[in-house]
């Protein structure tokens, strides 16, 4: 590689849209962003794409050197749902994967397919529009992610990659497309509904990773206001989950990775299928069509950043003025001084619904008993132990259907501070976990790394040989394994912790 030349990965994450620049030697270089946030709206959750747009152009216009990108690729937060008509108009609001209103629709179609369809994927927010007799699913012509919509307006080309492709409908054994079987029920069932179209016309083509998909063009380029110049070409655009698994090199059978931010997922590449149908577990790919077990929750770190700013507030109170990252740290640190299983208080982080434990809605709750040891140290344990419950519920599936996992990689802002989401994390899932120094950059990175695959391959050298030989050859990371302590915590833990589900579900109903 010329390390004169930047690869360039751009990521709509659910609290910022980032772009980061990486050199020859991979290393992260430039880097800009910018905050928004969803809002509920009329019962949805949203983004405002004119948004999007605005904070795309803001993240570039920090990075430097943009003349010099060779590639690149934008990523995005998987699953949800965009509609549009022939002629790219938007008919409803974007529907985000934090939705929990498609049950309907993802338990009929879960049955049809003899596989799991969750509620956030873009199928199950189109059938739901269907059942649910809207008046815009006539005139749908094109159905796609937020990183499929961004990836159109730049290149004029309806693609995503197939990890992107396969949050939003099964992908067939072979990765190279939707499942042919699945699609003839889909179109059999829509038909019977009176709906005009086929799915396969409405669905974005599907790549690989490593296959051309487009290049930016002039009118791409008058999108960004000329920040990038045409003619870059573009990987396929990938969601955070393939991203993700790209940044930590996991993307072999057997390796897997956990990316903690406001929602927190797992993957693991699968050497063979599971043997059961579980609503927890999600099965889509790697960026180059490998089967992965993958368990997604909603609720990750939102709820702890509400709690930093109340304490951030306490301390302002008393005239202090306290940096807000070496306030995380400080609370982090002091976690370690909990009890294993945080001396009998109890945290669920809520904000959202979550469809692994089955809830529609959350309501953050902290609850203890009257005997429980109730120190700054347990309760911000119980606030951290929290942010991984719900995964540790999904990955104990995985453990019962005889899963092999050689290794877990951390990244995302969970992992910022050395050592402690570590160690949780190693205890929640029974496996060394292992952080990297791009571990806070988490999918852009890897939708950096996707791009220099993109022009950079040799002929034939897939994705998990590029990545061994090229990105991580040498590069070595914090590997923690678990402590028979803080696993044995963390499973006395996690027992009370499904005990105050029932209350979070009466909390649910009347609250």
């Amino acid at each position: 590689m010329d390390d004169k030349k930047l690869y360039l990965g751009v990521e709509f994450g659910s609290t910022r849209i980032k772009a980061v620049a990486i050199d020859g030697a991979y290393s992260p270089v430039s880097t800009g962003d910018y905050t928004w946030a969803s809002t509920y709206e009329n019962g949805v959750w949203t983004y405002s794409l004119d948004e999007a747009w605005a904070g795309l152009k803001k993240a570039l216009s920090g990075v430097e050197g943009r003349e010099d990108i060779r590639a690149m690729g934008v990523s995005a937060m998987m699953h949800g749902y965009l509609a549009f008509d022939a002629d790219w108009n938007l008919l409803v609001p974007f529907r985000t994967w934090q939705n929990t209103i498609t049950g309907p629709a993802a338990a009929e179609l879960t049955a049809l397919f003899g596989f799991n369809v969750p509620q956030r994927w873009s199928i199950s927010h189109l059938y739901q529009a269907v059942l649910n007799g809207e008046e815009h699913v006539s005139r749908v012509a094109h159905i796609t992610t937020l990183a499929g919509y961004i990836h159109h307006a730049l290149t004029g080309v309806n693609a995503v990659g197939v990890g992107e492709a396969s949050g939003m409908f099964p992908i067939a054994a072979d990765g190279k497309g939707y499942d042919a079987d699945m699609l003839a029920k889909f179109e059999k069932l829509a038909k019977e509904k009176g709906m005009p179209w086929k799915a396969a016309d409405l669905l974005p083509k599907v790549l690989q990773a490593g296959e051309s998909a487009g290049v930016l063009t002039e009118a791409g380029a008058a999108l960004l206001d000329g920040l990038l110049p045409a003619g870059i070409p573009l990987a396929p655009p990938e969601g955070d989950a393939g991203t993700g698994m790209t940044a930590t090199n996991a993307v072999a059978p057997r390796t897997g990775n956990v990316s903690a931010g406001t929602s927190i997922f797992s993957m693991v590449v699968l050497e063979k299928p599971l043997e059961h149908v579980h609503e927890e577990i999600d099965v889509v790919t790697t960026p180059t069509g490998k089967p992965v077990a993958m368990v997604h929750c909603n609720n990750c770190t939102n709820d702890t950043n509400a709690w930093v700013g109340v304490l951030k507030e306490t301390a302002e109170l008393f005239g202090a003025e306290p940096d807000t990252g070496a306030l995380y740290t400080k609370l982090y640190e002091k976690s370690l001084e909990g009890d294993p299983d945080c001396g009998g208080v109890l945290v669920c982080n809520y904000l959202a619904g979550e469809g692994v434990t089955h809830m529609d809605a959350g309501r953050p709750l902290v609850v203890r008993t009257p005997d429980a040891k109730f120190t700054l140290a347990n309760f911000f344990r119980a606030q951290l132990y929290a942010t991984m419950s719900t995964l540790k519920i999904g990955m104990d599936i995985l453990a019962q259907e005889h899963v092999a996992i050689d290794s877990l990689t951390g990244h995302g802002g969970l992992f910022k501070t050395p050592l402690v989401g570590q160690k949780y994390m190693a205890a929640a899932c029974n496996a060394p976990v292992t952080c990297m120094e791009t571990a806070g950059e988490g999918g852009p990175y890897g939708m950096a790394l996707l791009a220099a695959y993109l022009v950079d391959k040799a002929e034939g050298e897939s994705l998990e040989d590029y990545l061994n030989a090229h990105v991580f050859a040498g590069v070595t990371g914090s590997t923690v394994t678990p402590d028979p302590a803080d696993a044995a915590g963390f499973t006395a833990y996690i027992q009370r912790y499904k005990a105050l589900l029932n209350v979070e579900r009466t909390a649910v109903e009347d609250l």
